[in-house]
């Protein structure tokens, strides 16, 4: 049974073709797991389509998936990467404007959270089943007027501590024993952040994230309750604190969860000082005085999982 409402059907196949977009240089298994996927689909659907689309640089992924989704038709995009990778691939899905575009993940990173929140059966069987849903997205908006910027993500978008860490990583290599040094030693020199609410009132916040899933950084239960087809996002919110007491809720994250969480179709804030937004492991640099809105986009995404 599908977890995610009612599955696509109609009298046309699923899909007209697939494109598998992958980093060739990853330091993961992603080029040997696109080409498991394109030989597993060719022994399984002789008769589909399937273009190997290899990334160049970065964010050549957002622009190789609105490329694919703008063609026409009905293409399944398949992200052969982490959850940073998938969030391209989504990205530019969705600035194409094709309703009828279909993505799918095929973990290949560092976290994977939301493959691993949705997953209901291996990948190529759902593509083999060819039964599509939707799911939510969250879209956010940094500025206002003519010059505002939307973005899509897939899981989540951080504020404070999270993309912090994400920044780190980066400098300091994923995995092991540089990523556990990476991590502690941002949180050793971290500081709070403020925004202002719309009712004007500010806040002075170390960590806030708006999840469209119940789980993050591969361990973390942030929610009993998200479900990324419910319409809603959870907002959690860690007010500005002594570290230890930080420390206390990540692990009760890691361990119990951290219980019932407050959910939200829109929360808006500016930036009282240059703010880093993650995204799904992708970091956003937002300047200081910046209107932000994170919406929900509701069944924005056609997915098989």
């Amino acid at each position: 049974m599908n977890r995610y409402g009612p599955a696509q059907r109609s009298l046309l196949p699923a899909f007209d073709r697939v494109v598998v977009i992958f980093n060739p240089n990853s330091t993961g298994k992603a080029p040997e797991l696109a080409d498991e996927l394109r030989a597993g689909l060719g022994e399984r659907l002789p008769g589909l389509p399937v273009t190997m689309s290899p990334t160049q640089r970065a964010g050549h992924g957002r622009d190789l998936a609105r490329e694919a989704a703008a063609g026409g038709g009905r293409p399944l995009i398949v992200s052969v990467s982490g959850d940073g990778g998938y969030n391209e691939v989504v990205d530019g899905v969705m600035q194409a404007g094709n309703d009828d575009a279909v993505c799918a993940v095929m973990a290949a990173g560092n976290a994977n959270d939301h493959r691993r929140t949705i997953r209901q059966r291996p990948l190529i069987e759902a593509v083999v089943a060819g039964d599509v849903h939707r799911i939510d997205l969250l879209r956010l908006t940094v500025g206002s007027g003519p010059d505002a910027r939307v973005h899509y993500a897939h899981s989540y978008i951080g504020v404070g501590l999270t993309p912090v860490v994400a920044v780190d990583l980066e400098k300091g290599g994923k995995g092991s024993f540089r990523e556990i040094v990476s991590v502690v030693r941002t949180f050793a020199r971290f500081r709070p952040f403020s925004i202002e609410l719309e009712d004007g009132s500010r806040r002075r916040i170390d960590s806030l994230v708006f999840a469209n899933i119940s789980q993050m950084a591969k361990y973390a239960v942030l929610s009993e309750s998200g479900r990324p087809d419910d319409g809603r996002f959870e907002v959690i919110t860690l007010p500005h604190t002594a570290k230890w007491r930080i420390l206390g809720v990540a692990i009760r994250a890691a361990t119990t969860g951290l219980g019932p969480q407050p959910s939200a179709a829109r929360y808006r804030f500016t930036t009282l000082k240059p703010t880093p937004l993650q995204l799904d492991g992708e970091v956003l640099a937002v300047e200081a005085g910046t209107a932000v809105c994170v919406e929900i986009a509701p069944r924005a995404l056609a997915t098989v999982s």
